[in-house]
């Protein structure tokens, strides 16, 4: 079990993360919080340096996804690590389905549900998770692949709640991306402990494999640059998210079951993310990209379409209401 602690430049480094993350989340450098513990590296790394360093109660959980044959032996390991830093530790088994987001999506969907769920029912304020650098450029990396928004090239967020339908609930926290995996490797090596290693880390038929060896083998690509600019577009997605909450509230107003927008000059993704809102907030909605795009066209050049039950009529003023009972055939 652990031979050597981290070294004590690496904690107070790590005390800055992990503090600043829990006060920038509206939460004390006490609170209990529990680490997601897969017995991998990473996770192991973090578990040692939330150990050293955490000033409240850490607790850690292993979720065992029974994809692999090895992975009950790795959850006990995993436990056995956490017992020899006296860390309470649980191992949660869980059912994982292949459906529309593949095995990783449904594996990732399940964990998420456990860690929620084991959060609630220990207390924790936030659950810690080792995401670091490399896991951010190459999250850029496949997203840029992708085609994605600026939504989805802000990358692994730092904090969030677990369940986003619980966002009063605990936290999710990363203090994690501004630290390379090399060095959550030497953490672990320099403790003696030999973790567990995902065999599909290395699969090819994923595409993150293919971005983490493409990080590997282009210099010019680093990790630490990569993920600083997911880090820059985050802070214009969440300009941008404040000034749409902002232009709809300024913008909005109801007449009975109407919801009624006034578009003005508003740049178009400000008018989209007000939209988004308008949906959401008044008819409980949740319209496609695609969709909305087709219906802001239309809606700018005075037209009338329906999307996700909503009957919309463009004009000066946008007005909203639930599209009327489609006739039977």
């Amino acid at each position: 079990m652990p031979s050597a602690g981290p070294e004590p430049e690496v904690r107070e480094r790590f005390t800055a993360d992990h503090d600043g993350l829990l006060e920038l989340a509206g939460l004390p450098v006490t609170a209990p919080i529990g680490v997601a513990l897969s017995g991998g590296p990473d996770s192991v790394a973090l578990l040692l340096l939330a150990a050293k360093v955490g000033a409240g109660p850490v607790k850690a959980m292993t979720v065992d996804h029974g994809l692999r044959p090895e992975a009950a032996a790795e959850a006990a390991a995993a436990g056995a690590v956490a017992a020899a830093l006296g860390v309470p530790h649980r191992i949660v088994r869980v059912t994982v389905a292949p459906a529309g987001e593949g095995v990783q999506g449904e594996a990732r969907r399940a964990r998420y549900a456990a860690l929620h769920q084991w959060a609630r029912e220990e207390g924790l304020a936030a659950i810690l998770t080792a995401h670091h650098a490399d896991d951010q450029a190459e999250t850029l990396l496949m997203r840029l692949a992708r085609g994605a928004g600026l939504s989805g090239l802000a990358g692994i967020r730092p904090i969030r709640p677990i369940d986003e339908a619980d966002p009063d609930g605990p936290k999710l926290l990363r203090p994690l991306l501004g630290w390379r995996k090399a060095e959550l490797e030497a953490i672990v090596a320099a403790a003696g402990i030999e973790p567990a290693r995902d065999p599909s880390n290395h699969d090819a038929r994923f595409g993150r494999t293919a971005a983490r060896a493409l990080l590997a083998t282009t210099p010019w690509l680093d990790p630490l640059r990569v993920a600083a600019s997911a880090n820059h577009l985050r802070d214009a997605e969440e300009a941008l998210d404040t000034l749409a909450k902002r232009f709809f509230a300024q913008s909005c107003r109801t007449e009975g079951s109407d919801a009624l927008l006034s578009p003005g000059d508003a740049p178009r993704d400000i008018l989209r993310r007000a939209l988004i809102l308008l949906f959401s907030r008044h008819f409980q909605a949740s319209p496609d990209g695609p969709g909305l795009a087709r219906l802001m066209a239309t809606l700018s050049a005075g037209g009338t379409a329906t999307l996700a039950d909503v009957m919309a009529t463009g004009g000066v003023t946008w007005r909203f209401r639930p599209a009327p009972p489609r006739r039977s055939a």
